[in-house]
């Protein structure tokens, strides 16, 4: 099913209705509507240069808005990430220190709903919720409008008899969502998809693992997919033990060990983001319906980047690129026409959306946020202070997969701090962008390590230190450490 030219023309409306609408100011404050993807990887976009994958509906809104080439999160996971997204603040500073990862009540109740709302604004949520909270807490008490839509299965039995795919629903609902909006009253909409995870349960090839929605059907059949461009063997051999049997290794061979399966998955996990960006299309779609386009912020992101089989992985958590690394698009219909299909440089992290959202509406955040509001970005007047390097983490399935770390501008620094010792990682992105060169053990770059390491340490004491000793913190426990991995070598290769 291809893109109907009604939508795409609606979208394109987007744009052109505030050239031709300058008589009069759009209201003030904007609404925003916040689209969220699983398990999506950067360069999964065809404005991004992806040479297969359909994604019109978001290629306009970066055509018409600004995209940043350099988003990151600063945890890979997906629990994690929407907690950051929601309080504002990294893991190492919302995370109860007892039990890794619970929010604390005190990130809980400054988190950016809650904010809008008190602001005046109607706030919904619709889709994957997963933020890990304590006993007591009620997603729904902090929206007006909620409804959790998971996964296990993706595909929903509705009471007909008829099954609705989760996409297709989370869209559903945010059109109503629309067509009530009372006049005159802001909103904010979360529409946070469970599409592109895997099923972890379904391990069939395709749509048992990857289930796309219908309007996805029959796409890409006819494509070769590329290999994995660090597909080289020799790749995976230099890991370390703990990551050679790490959960990213065990999670290889349930989507990608053979070239027939590969193919397969591959297929569907682009089929599972084109369902998405048509869900996209039809919210666009109802929002032009309903006179909402020309004061509405649109935000595309996602909660982690994703191994498509490079480095002989599956998933997120580890610090690699692939895992940290996502996309972003923002289409603000107030931007003037020259300030539109900009592609920025400047580094954007999750933790930095709450901030941004709250400025848009012209709302002081609280002094517990610890991102920067992107929105002098977006408005084209970045800040010359702007963030050369940011501080990364990964607190729970412990020990494989605890990791700190600080990605800048040319190293990238990760020590994997529960290994005995602990196991560092240097990269120079400017000599080894793909990360294959693991300099921690390199006389030549001893001062560089030893600078990179008083950075992280800088940055983790300002986010409230060290965690406590792994059997006090309540971290979940990786797989592999469960089955009883090897150790690593405290040697760095």
């Amino acid at each position: 099913m291809k893109l109907s030219l009604r939508l795409l023309t609606l979208l394109a409306c987007l744009g052109a209705r505030v050239a031709t609408s300058s008589a009069a100011s759009p209201p003030t404050p904007p609404n925003i509507l916040f689209f969220f993807a699983d398990d999506q990887r950067h360069d999964t976009l065809g404005v991004a240069g992806h040479p297969i994958i359909q994604t019109p509906a978001i290629d306009r809104l970066a055509r018409e808005g600004v995209r940043f080439r350099n988003a990151f999160v600063t945890t890979s996971v997906c629990w994690v990430s929407r907690s950051v997204i929601l309080t504002g603040q990294w893991a190492r500073s919302h995370a109860q220190r007892d039990a890794i990862p619970r929010v604390t009540p005190a990130a809980l109740s400054t988190i950016y709903p809650l904010q809008l709302r008190a602001a005046g604004y109607r706030t919904g949520h619709f889709g994957k919720w997963h933020m890990t909270a304590p006993p007591g807490f009620n997603p729904a008490a902090q929206f007006d409008r909620y409804e959790a839509i998971g996964r296990n299965p993706y595909f929903k039995t509705l009471p007909d008899g008829t099954k609705r795919h989760e996409t297709d629903l989370v869209a559903d609902r945010a059109i109503e969502f629309l067509q009530t909006q009372p006049k005159g009253q802001p909103f904010a909409l979360n529409l946070w998809f469970n599409a592109s995870h895997a099923e972890d349960n379904d391990r069939r090839p395709g749509i048992g693992h990857y289930p796309w929605p219908p309007s996805a059907d029959g796409l890409y059949e006819d494509r070769a997919i590329p290999p994995p461009r660090l597909r080289d063997p020799a790749i995976y051999e230099r890991h370390p033990d703990f990551l050679k049997h790490s959960i990213n290794r065990e999670r290889f061979f349930w989507s990608y060990d053979t070239p027939e399966k590969y193919q397969t998955n591959v297929r569907a996990y682009l089929r599972m983001i084109t369902g998405i960006d048509r869900a996209l299309a039809r919210v666009v779609a109802a929002l032009e319906r309903a006179g909402l386009a020309d004061n509405t912020i649109i935000v595309y992101t996602a909660d982690n980047g994703y191994y498509l089989g490079d480095r002989g992985f599956q998933g997120k958590w580890s610090h690699f690129e692939e895992s940290l690394r996502v996309p972003l698009v923002i289409y603000d219909p107030r931007l003037p026409a020259a300030q539109r299909g900009r592609v920025l440089d400047q580094m954007a992290l999750n933790v930095d959306l709450p901030a941004t959202f709250l400025e848009w509406a012209g709302v002081k955040s609280p002094a517990a946020y610890q991102g920067r509001s992107l929105a002098p970005l977006v408005a084209n007047r970045a800040p010359a202070d702007w963030r050369r390097h940011f501080f990364c983490e990964h607190l729970d399935l412990a020990p494989t997969l605890t990791w700190e770390g600080v990605r800048g501008e040319r190293y990238v620094y990760a020590r994997y701090f529960d290994q005995q010792p602990a196991y560092e990682f240097l990269h120079d992105l400017r000599a080894d962008p793909d990360e294959l060169v693991n300099l921690a053990a390199d006389p030549a770059h001893a001062a560089i390590l030893r600078e990179q390491r008083a950075l992280c340490d800088q940055e983790m004491n300002a986010r409230g230190g060290a965690l406590l000793p792994l059997d006090q913190r309540g971290a979940k426990k990786s797989p592999a450490a469960k089955k009883g991995a090897k150790k690593s070598t405290p040697s760095a290769k």
